[in-house]
């Protein structure tokens, strides 16, 4: 399956090393800058330096191409996947931008090829767990999912470091979330809906943040009382960001902000992601609660360390275009990340990183 990977960053990185060393992909990636695409010498891949975000230059790179992954960050999906359309590939990304994938949505009606967008971690994987754990019940009351990417060893005030995108992070504080409540879709203010909660022995709190349910709320509207999605953090998190962005104004001024928090907060590889979904309702006539935890550690190999966060991620979007190419998967139009099984998913060779996690036996 030839293949185009747009951006070799963080998430790109992982993502070219998983599909290039499987064998059964014929892989180019591309990236404005040389330095990046250095870093993969010796993998049986091609490279390209290039302007992703120059129309005629995306068109040029994706025509006679089987698809196109977008690791780009999230303010150029629409445009890669209008191109995407234009060159007859399929498309898949890892946006959590709503307004990007309600576009690229409408781009796939009455296309020949397949759109799945939000491939990754939340939205992503996060929501095929939320959709398989709902199906087992009669009646569905609630739906909730929480996940979170979280150094390891937090030692600022803001207790974080950069694990993935500055621009995603501050995008998914800033814009308001989809939720369900009593039975009806709604939006709800980012950073509202504080809770906090224990997870083996460690105090978290969780907020809601933009993105990370995906199309579940179109998915389960009217057969839901309760549906949402929160971003998990250390306590304390969620009061200094609501500072920054609201009080200082710096969320009319996220260039600013996000200069600061390049030059002042360090990244790690040193993380831990957090996946936590519950689901509860009636079976059997019978009110139950369902739980799905799991936490997913950074990987030390001497060679390669990759950090949880590049391990989920890339996990999630190279099993969907694995199962993609095995014909799991619709091959034309709107494909949600709810219509990916999760024992397919699990099993698959990129997806069974979340198998090799640790599983959580008890929340408090």
């Amino acid at each position: 399956m030839r293949v185009t990977l747009l951006g070799a960053g963080h998430i790109g990185q992982t993502i070219a090393r998983l599909l290039a060393t499987s064998g059964d992909y014929q892989l180019t990636v591309v990236d404005r800058q040389s330095e990046p695409l250095a870093l993969l010498d010796g993998l049986p891949l091609a490279t390209r330096v290039a302007d992703t975000a120059d129309d005629a230059v995306l068109l040029a790179l994706l025509r006679g191409q089987d698809a196109v992954i977008n690791a780009l960050p999230y303010y150029l999906a629409t445009r890669v996947a209008t191109q995407a359309r234009e060159a007859g590939c399929h498309y898949f990304d890892l946006t959590e931008d709503v307004a990007a994938t309600r576009a690229i949505k409408a781009l796939a009606e009455g296309a020949n090829t397949a759109f799945m967008p939000q491939c990754g971690l939340a939205p992503g994987f996060i929501g095929i767990v939320a959709h398989h754990l709902a199906q087992s019940f009669q009646e569905l009351h609630e739906l909730k999912m929480r996940v979170g990417a979280l150094p390891a060893f937090p030692t600022n005030a803001l207790k974080y470091n950069l694990t993935w995108s500055v621009d995603g992070l501050i995008n998914e504080y800033c814009h308001p979330c989809e939720a369900i409540r009593d039975g009806r879709p709604t939006e709800v203010l980012a950073l509202e809906g504080l809770e906090h909660f224990s997870l083996d022995g460690t105090e978290y709190e969780a907020f809601n943040t933009s993105g990370g349910l995906g199309t579940l709320c179109e998915t389960w509207a009217g057969r839901v009382r309760t549906l949402d999605y929160k971003s998990v953090r250390y306590p304390g998190h969620r009061a200094l960001m609501k500072l920054l962005l609201e009080e200082l104004l710096l969320k009319h001024d996220q260039g600013t902000l996000k200069d600061i928090m390049r030059r002042a907060i360090p990244s790690t590889m040193q993380d831990v992601v957090l996946v936590f979904v519950t689901a509860s309702g009636l079976r059997g006539g019978a009110l139950v609660q369902e739980v799905f935890a799991r936490k997913i550690f950074a990987e030390r190999s001497p060679a390669h360390p990759t950090s949880a966060i590049q391990i989920t991620t890339a996990a999630g979007i190279c099993a969907a275009v694995d199962l993609f190419r095995e014909g799991r998967l619709p091959q034309r139009g709107f494909v949600r990340q709810e219509q990916v099984p999760l024992p397919e998913f699990l099993a698959n060779r990129f997806g069974s990183a979340y198998q090799q996690s640790r599983q959580v036996e008890s929340i408090g």
